[in-house]
């Protein structure tokens, strides 16, 4: 597994919408969606604001692998459920994306549960 570089994070946090796209079993890709996104310690995470009733999260749990696309950069990544950085994350949110309704709910608990890293493959 390789890591992001420090330019490729800056140009994927720059953008505020990231689509991800999960990989089948079978290795054909599901539909994109567009996920909020932040940068914390060096790396890349997404949460499901529909908590696990998400179809994109429920889709990437299936083979933890997909496809990004944020800034330009389009990348083979795996995904990861963390929940070492919950607090960092909440906070890197609300300093991106404000503190209205919508990052309350990309904040709550039932959103919290379904963070992921995002790393290229």
């Amino acid at each position: 597994m390789s890591t992001w570089t420090t330019e490729d994070l800056a140009t994927i946090d720059a953008d505020g919408e990231l689509r991800v796209a999960a990989r089948r079993p079978d290795g054909t890709l599901r539909t994109s969606r567009i996920v909020w996104h932040v940068v914390v310690d060096d790396a890349l995470f997404i949460r499901s604001v529909r908590g696990q009733d998400g179809a994109w999260y429920r889709g990437v749990l299936r083979t933890g692998t997909g496809v990004i696309d944020a800034g330009g950069i389009r990348a083979e990544v795996t995904f990861t459920a963390d929940d070492a950085h919950d607090e960092a994350i909440d906070r890197a949110y609300h300093a991106k994306y404000g503190d209205g309704s919508a990052v309350r709910s990309i904040t709550s608990a039932a959103a919290t549960a379904t963070t992921l890293r995002v790393e290229p493959r």
